[in-house]
């Protein structure tokens, strides 16, 4: 049996530093070695059971499943809505913080951290849906090798699934990630919102908006189709429960027209239609994308909206998504437009296309200094530099947002599309 001592690869720290599962007094359990055979039985007969289980009961049945496959103890952490903390579905436990911990290193990085424990050793796997942090596990096991190593990822893949399915219908879970009290625009704006990040081996859209729980007229979507990646980043005039519905009306008139088979062209005429019909006194900027996976292919319309920004070998090509200014969506009568012009451009792989609404650059501190342009696009290229996923750089800028203008005047809104074809 090969055992991986942590402290010879530097990367060992005390259980202790992170106060995260408590080591009894007692020796650690003795378990089969790793080429025991696991009884699966008793497995099928906890995957089965865990298709009913309720969310709250999810941290009981980790730790049986983890006995079945020769593991100690299991805790399953989830992040918040504002990405600071790392919050354990047993209430007993504290959240552990996202920068500075080693749970939030494997968060952040999405990769596998190992600390030795009293008696054994802690394996902080990442928790991820598709291409989607939901937070990370600690298990803990008398010692480590290849089979236990791959015995806790096949735990985090299935509790990730089972968190996954279990949220769509669970207030539980829902209020157990947020930390503060939410206003009911937001409310009913989040209802709308589709998961942070969605994607495949070629493409990966991910995306962030401020404040969390005061948000009112901001709204994202973005959705995958077969190959092809539709985004949409939208701004309502306003900021009340009126400018919630007015976006939220304009993502099921989208998503209508995209399930109905309607090109992008069709996606802002149904929008245009919904608004002038329903909100007739309401409207919004916007801009929509539809980017082909197999091609690269990206065709876009911009409603009133900043221009998108195209990022290419760490650097922002300055002008290469803008387009001539079209009115916003829902403007009726006379206002309305004839017809949209869409706008076409073929990507190179590594490319990143950016969306963003104006409260993140007119973010100010309290001297007045705006965030500003240059600063939002050095945050993302410096990140990106340094090797960060797609979600981890919108989650470090948005905290620099947020650090610059400590309460913010208006929604802030970001979302990030990348094409790498070449991940296959």
């Amino acid at each position: 049996m090969i055992v991986l001592d942590v402290r010879e690869v530097g990367i060992g720290v005390r259980l202790g530093a992170e106060g995260v599962i408590p080591v009894s007094d007692s020796p650690p359990r003795a378990f089969a070695g790793p080429d025991a055979a696991v009884d699966e039985s008793q497995l099928e007969e906890l995957i089965i059971e865990a298709q009913t289980a309720l969310p709250f009961e999810l941290p009981a049945l980790a730790n049986r499943c983890a006995s079945t496959l020769g593991l100690d103890t299991v805790l399953i952490y989830l992040v918040d809505l504002q990405q600071r903390l790392l919050i354990p579905l047993d209430e007993a436990f504290e959240p552990l913080p996202v920068a500075g911990s080693l749970a939030g290193w494997a968060y952040r990085t999405i990769s596998t951290r190992v600390a030795d424990a009293d008696g054994g050793v802690i394996v902080w796997m990442p928790l991820v849906d598709g291409a989607e942090r939901l937070g990370v596990l600690a298990v803990r096991a008398v010692s480590l090798d290849g089979v236990r190593m791959r015995r806790s990822r096949m735990l985090a893949h299935l509790f990730a699934m089972l968190i996954t399915s279990k949220r769509a219908y669970s207030d539980w879970l829902a209020a157990r990630i947020r930390t503060a009290t939410m206003q009911l625009p937001t409310e009913m704006q989040r209802a709308f919102l589709p998961p942070h990040t969605v994607g495949s081996s070629r493409c990966v859209s991910t995306a962030v908006l401020e404040p969390a729980y005061e948000i009112a007229g901001d709204a994202f979507d973005h959705s995958v189709v077969k190959n092809v990646l539709h985004t949409m980043i939208l701004d309502s005039m306003g900021h009340d429960l009126t400018s919630g519905l007015t976006t939220s009306v304009a993502m099921a008139a989208a998503r209508n027209t995209r399930r109905g088979g309607g090109d992008l062209a069709d996606v802002v005429g149904s929008i245009d239609q919904a608004l002038a019909r329903w909100l007739p006194e309401h409207f919004c900027t916007g801009v929509l994308c539809r980017l082909n996976a197999e091609t690269g292919v990206l065709h876009w319309v911009n409603c009133g909206h900043p221009p998108p920004l195209l990022i290419r070998a760490e650097r922002v090509l300055d002008g290469a998504l803008d387009s001539h200014p079209q009115p916003p969506i829902g403007l009726a009568g006379q206002l309305a437009p004839a017809a949209r012009q869409v706008h076409e451009r073929t990507l190179e792989p590594g490319d990143r296309v950016l969306l963003y609404t104006d409260g993140v650059v007119e973010a100010r501190d309290a001297d007045g200094m705006e965030f500003g342009l240059d600063r939002f696009t050095d945050c993302i290229i410096r990140s990106s530099a340094a090797g960060q996923c797609p979600a981890e750089v919108l989650r470090l800028l948005i905290h620099a947002i947020l650090d610059h203008q400590h309460q913010l005047r208006d929604d802030a809104t970001i979302l990030l599309f990348d094409w790498h074809p070449q991940h296959r």
